[in-house]
């Protein structure tokens, strides 16, 4: 039996994937939690196989949590499943430690598929990541700007860039506005951009707006 941990802020979220899990003979819901703090908690009190996990959350963002559900049981398996497109977060995902990466649009016959996938101890990429992953490395480039960021501050530079104002970055990741100004601040200078215009520039140049 498949034991797995569902971790995302939406209680519809959490109630749709514990439906779709619970239909399946070889699986269970071991618990469900909406942010970090409880997820960890949860593991010590319960074995689990696998973590669904969305990336954007209240704290701590899901890349963040890799790290620390790895530092916790190393050898439990992840699968984050996120609104955001492959192109934006999949790699970062695959490279801090994740078995799988889905978008929130797939089929609910996908997210079961790779659920046991990763639980055999396999990766779960789509093929179009596939493709991203063997175009990178036939044609290794120089790092991109957005490259040098760290997750969070890449998730913002995400949410500057299709023009949400501060005061709505910080409810959505339930930070102060001024962390999130300094997030930005840190973003401006890293990249040597000047203003919200040029991260909005960026952002469609870069394929990072939808």
């Amino acid at each position: 039996m498949i034991k797995i941990l569902i971790v995302d802020d939406h209680a519809i979220v959490r109630e749709g994937l514990s439906r779709i899990i619970q239909a399946e003979q070889d699986m269970v819901v071991a618990g469900m939690a909406k942010d970090g703090s409880e997820v960890i908690r949860l593991m010590l009190d319960n074995e689990a196989d696998v973590v669904v996990l969305d990336i954007s959350m209240p704290g701590k963002s899901g890349l963040d949590l890799i790290k620390d559900i790895k530092q916790v049981q190393p050898l439990i398996r992840i699968l984050m499943l996120s609104m955001y497109p492959e192109e934006r977060f999949a790699m970062r995902s695959l490279k801090a430690g994740a078995s799988g990466y889905l978008t929130k649009e797939m089929a609910p016959e996908e997210i079961v598929t790779a659920i046991r996938t990763i639980y055999s101890g396999r990766k779960y990429i789509t093929s179009a990541l596939a493709d991203m992953i063997a175009d990178e490395l036939q044609n290794p480039s120089e790092k991109v700007p957005h490259e040098m960021l760290s997750d969070r501050e890449f998730e913002v530079l995400c949410m500057l860039a299709i023009g949400k104002p501060v005061v709505e970055i910080a409810a959505t990741l339930s930070l102060s506005e001024s962390t999130v100004s300094t997030y930005r601040m840190r973003i401006l200078q890293k990249m040597n951009l000047k203003n919200n215009s040029d991260l909005i520039h960026y952002g469609i140049e870069h394929g990072l707006v939808e």
